[in-house]
């Protein structure tokens, strides 16, 4: 007996029973992935230009020394603040994006059935998985710890709050991570789990908060008619409780104004996250044993809806029933235009998540119209700058997986064996990227239509977000179609266009304002922004709605706003030089699409395996 518990607890501590070899085949194939260290730097790049210009914003580079050393305290909690948040989004979206075909590789390439024949199992598998990209996730977390740790000697930061907001971001990690591996089970392209993994987080962390403050604003559930309630405060709580961004903020709060807020224990939600992703885990580990022991027994099928598809799809292919359908116009194009918009389950899941989506958005416009803020500006460009950000981000995540999703399915050879020529192929992708955006352009042309018609946004808004809307696409689409012929992998062509993107409009905006800071020439750094998407929309959305500006002639618009142009002086400048700004921008980045569709059509055939 005493010989059984000393075995049951030495395979306790030891984590093998947990992990299996899956983890350690893992290691060994990140250790030699070029990629992994290319993440590393731009990550310690982009974390230090954050730091540098949070600096220089807080401390004066040309003022007194007495004056410098009365700022550190202010600095130094300015700096922790911006690299707990920096890191608390960056390392989510990276475990999103590297767990994103964490499974899927290994059911559709038909190894999940061998793995089962051998003394492996499915707890180790998704465990393996898991932890193994994890590791990678949590070496960028120890990246930021000594400068952390360095900057707290200035003061003003607890290490209360350097702990908290670390077991925070890595539990919210660990259930982002658990949510993609869990979606990429039954999800053979990784641009889908991307998108599925982000649309179910966002709805975790944004629209739920969203609806539950409708319920405590308008009272539709009994007893939560005053927000000041002892029912609105604990649900208030519990909802802090469960949602990583709500816990991040109260404690980065609490660090900058202490005794401010609600009750919170971090603790508690991350023992609420952690038992979350044990649960989401837990449904993995079955449902990986359930595909992998159809494989083992023959069962290809990985789902019951899938085996009545193929059987129907066989069916059909059985029976001669009407003309073979011919292809008119270009190939690609025809077969990528006979796609569905959203691909799924029947397409059931899709839809009825767009169903979803369009009522949380009209929902949104029924609680602000009760603050009565529909008709002011800022509203509007907040709508703007969402539906310009979620249309980039898909437009990346689309484009960037066209070709690599061909390559990872073997079928990349036999498209470029037949007659059809590069040109051909790549514009045929690119319909592709464009026509997946559809939707998320549509909510933003419905925005636009419901508001121009209740009066509250001018029609030349339609015109200008055209072009902005054109150059972004030519230019992103270009971008992923090239890093999509040089890399194999969709994970490292995803997150290459990711840098690309954040390297011009993070990285850029900020090293420019470092030099600004240091020359004394904000006015560069001022006109390096008329050409950033972000800044361009929130000025068509500034300038151009609210019922001051929805009536006014064209000649009367002005754009100039000095909010969103750093605190600069105003500088106020009509319709005009405004379609100026953008036809520019959009000549300089359609070149650059172009060019990279150039790149990409020359390296098309090369590197084919």
């Amino acid at each position: 007996m005493v010989i059984g518990v000393r075995q049951m607890l030495g395979t306790l501590v030891r984590p093998g029973w947990l992990t299996g070899p899956i983890f350690e085949k893992e290691l060994r194939v990140s250790s030699r992935r070029r990629r992994n260290y290319w993440l590393r730097s731009i990550y310690i790049l982009l974390l230090a230009a954050f730091v540098a210009i949070v600096w220089l914003g807080v401390v004066e580079y040309q003022g007194s020394t007495a004056f410098a050393q009365s700022r550190m305290a202010v600095a130094g909690k300015r700096i922790v603040m911006t690299v707990v948040l920096f890191q608390f989004f960056a390392t989510q979206i990276l475990a999103v994006i590297m767990l994103s075909t964490a499974i899927s590789d290994e059911a559709y390439h038909r190894t999940l059935g061998l793995l089962m024949t051998t003394p492996i199992n499915s707890l180790q598998i998704v465990m393996g998985k898991m932890l193994s990209k994890l590791l990678q996730l949590l070496l960028l977390l120890g990246i930021t710890l000594p400068i952390l740790a360095i900057v707290r000697v200035l003061g003003g930061v607890s290490w209360g709050y350097l702990l908290s907001s670390l077991c925070i971001t890595l539990t919210a990690v660990i259930f982002a991570g658990s949510l993609s591996l869990f979606i990429s089970i039954r999800n053979r392209r990784a641009y889908a789990v991307i998108v599925r993994a982000m649309f179910v987080l966002g709805c975790f962390y944004f629209v739920l908060p969203l609806v539950l403050a409708a319920v405590l604003r308008v009272g539709w559930a009994p007893g939560f008619g005053n927000t000041g309630s002892t029912s609105s405060i604990g649900l208030l709580a519990l909802l802090m409780h469960i949602n990583p961004c709500y816990g991040i903020g109260h404690v980065t709060q609490v660090m900058l104004a202490p005794g401010t807020g609600l009750q919170f224990s971090w603790p508690t939600h991350c023992t609420i996250m952690l038992g979350l992703s044990g649960i989401v885990l837990a449904r993995a580990v079955q449902v990986v044993r359930e595909i992998a022991l159809r494989q083992a027994t023959g069962q290809l099928e990985l789902t019951a809806n899938g085996r009545r598809l193929a059987l129907g799809k066989r069916r059909r292919t059985d029976s001669v029933e009407g003309p073979v359908k011919r292809v008119l116009g270009p190939a690609v194009v025809w077969k990528e235009l006979r796609a569905p918009f959203i691909q799924g389950v029947d397409n059931r899941n899709s839809y009825i998540g767009l169903i979803i989506t369009v009522v949380a958005l009209l929902g949104t416009y029924w609680v602000v119209s009760q603050d009565g803020s529909l008709d002011e500006s800022f509203v509007h460009a907040s709508y703007g700058l969402l539906f310009v950000s979620m249309g980039g981000i898909f437009n990346i995540v689309f484009s960037a997986t066209r070709i690599t999703s061909e390559k990872e399915s073997q079928t990349w050879s036999l498209l470029l064996a037949t007659p059809l020529t590069s040109t051909q192929v790549l514009f045929g992708k690119a319909v592709s990227a464009f026509r997946r955006c559809l939707p998320i352009w549509a909510l933003l042309g419905g925005h636009l239509a419901i508001f121009i018609f209740a009066g509250y946004i001018h029609p030349i808004a339609v015109f200008h977000l055209s072009i902005l809307i054109l150059w972004l696409t030519v230019f992103v689409t270009g971008a992923g179609l090239y890093f999509g012929t040089r890399f194999n992998r969709t994970t490292s062509s995803v997150v290459a266009v990711f840098a690309l993107a954040l390297g011009l409009w993070v990285l850029g905006p900020i090293v420019g304002g470092m030099l600004a800071l240091l020359n004394n020439r904000a006015d560069r750094v001022v006109n390096y922004m008329y050409f950033h998407p972000s800044v361009q929309t929130e000025l068509i959305m500034a300038g151009a709605s609210g019922t001051d500006n929805a009536d006014l002639p064209l000649a009367a618009l002005d754009y100039g706003n000095e909010r969103i142009l750093l605190g600069a002086a105003r500088r106020a400048f009509g319709v005009g030089r405004m379609t100026v700004i953008l036809l520019g921008t959009g000549a300089v980045y359609i070149g650059l699409g172009l060019v990279f569709f150039w790149r990409a059509r020359c390296r098309l055939r090369r590197h084919i395996f």
